[in-house]
């Protein structure tokens, strides 16, 4: 694609970034076919060609409005493109620069902007998203039923092993999977232990980042980036062998800090170091010897939602199959797996209507062959599949091994 970048940006370091994605592209269309939005809306600027012209026109000095915001804001941000992309095209990337710069030229006004506002102020904060999620909880039972299938039961973690191990390993708590789902994290340390593996939490850090940065709060986010790495870096000089992430789409975030950060002075270096640690669960346990398992509890008839953070932003696709039919799992075929089911971060909550019918394509995809229960990778897919699942289970795929463990 050819461009002329306006003089305002041909000189910036993400304009610069933003021109070089830019001609990779070679108007292919490819990447259409495979884009959820593009598939509900059939406008071509709801898929990600059409969302190229429009973030090529914006650095090239044309006028933006409040149009050119929707067709962004319409973006999952689910990569699937990139997946399908010959030209091995940054999308993503291209997606979370033109958004930035959009924010700075559009300012959002009235419920839009305090909406984000608020998403920004109390998601990423664990005991500010406790407080609320608690709330919700103690009134869930007067709550609308629509809005009573989003919030979460209270989860009981149980005890996580106490006992030293010889390999020791750095896991991200991360926001609203700690509050939200705490069992997550506390079966995958029962998991790892009985390979011999130590998971500790670095208690100073927090939030990965990724929600400021998807809503183009940047500098926030860089903020929530380099506390992380300052909370690791002792553990990194420790020789930690790992950073373990079981939410997919804090993994992604954590193992793009070297990009993100890669301008900064102070933080590149050890940024770079941290995303060269970093793994998701489902990479940790592939490298290892299964635990033992008892046999009653690993014929259960599973469907799998892969994140998109996990097949698209990771490139991990087939791993958590791969983990789940070696322990004995019935993984069922589940069509369309590529189809992102309208989590994407805060997307379920800012673009209520196309989640709900994502989320209702998708479980009408994993419900096919009627399995017993439905898990995934994310928090976010987790919570949003759930309250559309009606009485079937979902959980984190890391659970079924911890509920199948033997002594």
């Amino acid at each position: 694609m050819q461009t002329r970048l306006s003089e305002r940006f041909s000189h910036t370091p993400e304009g610069r970034e933003a021109d070089s994605i830019l001609r990779a592209c070679v108007h292919c269309g490819f990447c259409t076919a495979t884009c959820p939005t593009y598939q509900l809306l059939g406008d071509e600027l709801d898929g990600p060609r059409g969302r190229i012209y429009l973030i090529k026109q914006l650095l090239e000095g044309e006028a933006v409005g409040t149009s050119t915001r929707l067709h962004l804001d319409r973006c999952l941000g689910c990569r699937a493109c990139e997946t399908t992309c010959p030209s091995g095209v940054r999308y993503g990337r291209l997606a979370d620069i033109g958004r930035g710069i959009v924010e700075r030229q559009v300012p959002r006004r009235g419920f839009s902007a305090v909406q984000r506002y608020l998403l920004r102020k109390l998601v990423p904060w664990p005991r500010r998203f406790a407080a609320l999620l608690r709330l919700g909880q103690w009134l869930r039972p007067l709550l609308p039923r629509a809005l009573r299938a989003k919030v979460p039961t209270r989860q009981r973690p149980g005890n996580r092993p106490s006992q030293p191990q010889s390999r020791r390993m750095l896991v991200l708590e991360g926001c609203v999977q700690s509050v939200a789902t705490p069992r997550t994290n506390a079966a995958a340390a029962r998991v790892l232990d009985k390979l011999g593996i130590e998971l500790v939490a670095a208690p100073a850090a927090g939030c990965c980042g990724a929600l400021s940065h998807h809503l183009s709060a940047h500098a926030e986010a860089l903020g929530f980036m380099r506390r992380n790495i300052d909370a690791w870096w002792p553990y990194v000089e420790q020789g930690i062998e790992a950073i373990v992430i079981s939410a997919s789409g804090c993994a992604v975030q954590v193992k793009e800090y070297g990009q993100l950060l890669r301008h900064d002075p102070v933080y590149a270096a050890r940024a770079e170091r941290i995303s060269s640690l970093a793994k998701d669960l489902s990479e940790v346990m592939a490298g290892e010897a299964l635990p033992r398992l008892d046999g009653r509890r690993t014929g259960r008839t599973v469907a799998l939602h892969s994140p998109c953070t996990l097949q698209h932003g990771q490139q991990l696709d087939g791993l958590v199959e791969g983990l789940l039919t070696r322990a004995g799992f019935q993984l069922q075929a589940v069509r369309d797996a590529h189809l992102c089911c309208g989590s994407a971060g805060t997307y379920s909550i800012l673009q209520p209507r196309l989640a709900r019918q994502l989320r209702d394509n998708k479980l009408a995809a994993l419900t096919a062959g009627d399995p017993e229960l439905i898990v995934s990778a994310n928090i976010g897919c987790q919570l949003h599949l759930a309250s559309g699942a009606g009485q079937r289970p979902v959980k984190h795929w890391v659970e079924l091994f911890d509920e199948a463990l033997l002594d």
